[in-house]
């Protein structure tokens, strides 16, 4: 009988964790429970669709990933003013913003974008609309559960 392996369009269920430099997890699912990914749907980045392809069931891989490899460089540029105007656009009028808090915009066509709030004062706010790991080395863990 022929192994099933990973293939570009396979779906499957796996166990995967994200690591930075410093040894902290940034994703576990190893802890808690699978993921289960359609390969090709864009639900997975496609540089860990590539560390997975030809694996089979039990398979484990790890991979150090450098960021022109994953999330790409940090951008200083990605760093923007957001007036408060756009800011309130289509949202609740007691809506609070805090630093730290991650929130999506529209973007013309319908498109849907997501920046990390740096600042904000009384005019408008500064956003990173940085990948949070753009720039960082991240270690991909993976171990294939089930290919279905």
């Amino acid at each position: 009988m022929t192994k099933l392996t990973v293939l570009p369009n396979s779906y499957l269920t796996l166990n995967y964790r994200l690591t930075l430099p410093n040894g902290d997890d940034y994703i576990n699912t190893f802890v808690d429970r699978p993921a289960t990914v359609l390969m090709g749907s864009g639900q997975f980045a496609p540089c860990f669709e590539k560390v997975l392809l030809g694996l089979g069931v039990g398979d484990k891989k790890t991979a150090l990933l450098k960021p022109e490899e994953s999330f790409g460089e940090r951008k200083e540029d990605f760093v923007q003013w957001v007036s408060l105007k756009v800011l309130k656009e289509r949202r609740d009028d007691d809506v609070e913003f805090n630093p730290g808090n991650v929130i999506e915009f529209n973007a013309p066509g319908g498109a849907q974008y997501a920046g990390v709030l740096q600042s904000i004062n009384e005019e408008g706010a500064w956003f990173d609309f940085n990948h949070p790991l753009a720039g960082r080395e991240v270690t991909f863990e993976a171990q294939i559960v089930a290919i279905l």
